[in-house]
Formats: C-alpha cells, sequence, structure tokens
C-alpha cells in the first residue's frame, strides 16, 4: 500500500471516529449524570449514586408516563404494521400507473415536518368535533408519523422477494391468502419486524405530535421531561432518559439477536 493511500485511509477512519464520537458523546454524557451524587446537573459527576433512578421509578407522573408511551408506541406500531403491509404489497405488485402518486401519499408525513403534520391533524380534530378530550388523537398522529417507516422496510424486502415464488404457490392451488400466509408473509418478515422496531421507536421517542396532540391530564415520557426540566434541574430526567436508551438498545438487540437486522435495497 502506498503512502498516499495510507494517509488517506487514516484521514478516513479519523473522520469516521470523530462523527462517531460527536454522535455518541452526548449520550454518554446523558448516562453519566444519572448517576450523578450530585442534586443538580453537573458535569463532571461528583459521585455515583443510583437515588434518581429511584426517584424516576417511584415518581408517579413518570410512570404514568412511561406507561402511556409503552402502550401508545405498542399501539401505533401495531396498527402501522396491519396497514403498511399490505400497502407495500399493492405498490410492489399491483400499483400500476398510479404506483409512485400512492407511495408519495403514503411517504407524505416523512417528508413534512411533523409540527406541520400535528398542526394539520390539530386543526382536523377540531372540525370534526374531537379536539384534544381523548387519546385517539394522539393515536392517531403516532400511526401517522410511524406508517411511512414500516412501508419503506416492508417495500424493501419485498423488492428482493421474486415474484416467481408467489407464483409457483398460486400455480398450484393456492389462494391469494393462503400464499400470503405461507410464502410472502415469512419472507418478508425480517422486514415487517425492522419496521415495527422503527416505528416503536420513532412513536416512543416523539415530541412534535405529542406536544400538540395530548390531551389534558395525559402527556407521554418526553412531554414529561420537557415539563420537568422547565421546573427542576435535578437528574431525574437524566435517569429517565438513560432508562430509554436501554430499552430501545435492548429491543434492537433483540431484533438482531433473533430475526437479524438485514440490509435490504431500496
Amino acid at each position: 500500500m502506498s503512502a498516499n493511500a495510507s494517509l488517506g485511509r487514516g484521514l478516513f477512519l479519523a473522520l469516521v471516529t470523530a462523527v462517531y464520537v460527536f454522535l455518541m458523546l452526548p449520550i454518554a454524557i446523558v448516562v453519566a449524570l444519572s448517576f450523578n451524587s450530585a442534586r443538580s446537573l453537573s458535569f463532571p459527576p461528583q459521585g455515583f449514586s443510583l437515588r434518581w433512578y429511584v426517584a424516576f421509578f417511584q415518581s408517579e407522573p413518570f410512570m404514568d408516563a412511561f406507561v402511556l408511551s409503552l402502550w401508545l408506541a405498542a399501539l401505533a406500531t401495531a396498527t402501522a404494521v396491519l396497514i403498511a403491509t399490505p400497502a407495500a404489497i399493492y405498490y410492489v405488485r399491483h400499483g400500476g400507473r398510479w404506483r409512485e402518486l400512492f407511495r408519495l401519499y403514503v411517504l407524505a408525513p416523512l417528508l413534512l415536518p411533523e409540527i406541520l403534520t400535528a398542526i394539520a391533524l390539530l386543526f382536523f380534530y377540531y372540525e370534526i368535533g374531537i379536539g384534544t378530550k381523548t387519546v385517539v388523537g394522539l393515536y392517531i398522529g403516532h400511526v401517522v408519523v410511524c406508517l411511512p417507516f414500516v412501508f419503506l422496510q416492508v417495500t424493501a424486502s419485498l423488492y428482493n422477494l421474486s415474484p416467481s415464488l408467489e407464483e409457483a404457490a398460486r400455480s398450484l392451488g393456492a389462494v391469494p391468502l393462503t400464499t400470503f400466509r405461507r410464502i410472502t408473509l415469512p419472507l418478508i418478515k425480517p422486514g415487517v419486524i425492522n419496521g415495527a422496531l422503527f416505528a416503536f421507536i420513532i412513536s416512543f421517542d416523539n415530541v412534535s405530535i405529542s406536544l400538540l396532540l395530548k390531551g389534558i391530564g395525559t402527556t407521554t415520557l418526553p412531554m414529561q421531561m420537557f415539563d420537568y426540566l422547565r421546573w427542576g434541574s435535578d437528574p431525574t430526567t437524566a435517569a429517565a432518559s438513560t432508562v430509554s436508551i436501554v430499552m430501545t438498545l435492548g429491543a434492537v438487540l433483540l431484533v438482531d439477536r433473533f430475526v437479524g437486522l438485514r440490509a435490504m435495497r431500496y
């Protein structure tokens, strides 16, 4: 290897390392602050303590928000999978001349700023008379922003699936539902699960939609953390953030362990 090639490789590795440090350093600081024994958010930590995790799990507002975020993310993810999977199949297999317009329609929430989507939904809710009185509006908003992520993952899986397999099943007498259940779904399962994982993370950590569509007396964990930081400065929010990070990382590792996060072509 020439000197110039070695120098270029070294510079590239240094750049990649700097980017990763830039991305991971804030997360590392938040995790370190969650174990801080000081009474306020300060860095570097002044000692080791688990008191803020105890405060987090003993806080009724934080626990209520945490449980609501879990249920909301789970329901929004399940609904997004049920809608996006047949939508992706229609787009890849049966879209016809309108397929790109259909794809643009499904991906519209991804192309627009979330705050604009939230404002549009808020106006729509008040026009039809539901406002923000119930959690239904918040649930619909989360489904809207999660849908494109599942659609993209399932679409990628379908592009990597040869139509000849489905045609062979139909030629042997399988009805469309049986073909989907026995052939298509098992083969696109990694894409469905990866899309569900993306959707769950997006919903659980969402701020913009939750900020405008949450009802009175209900709040998600990110919004509870935001409200708490407005009036307090202790590391309880750092502990809550670390719990969210660990839960998200655990979900990714479980999916990678049992399904495999395959690289897919869009």
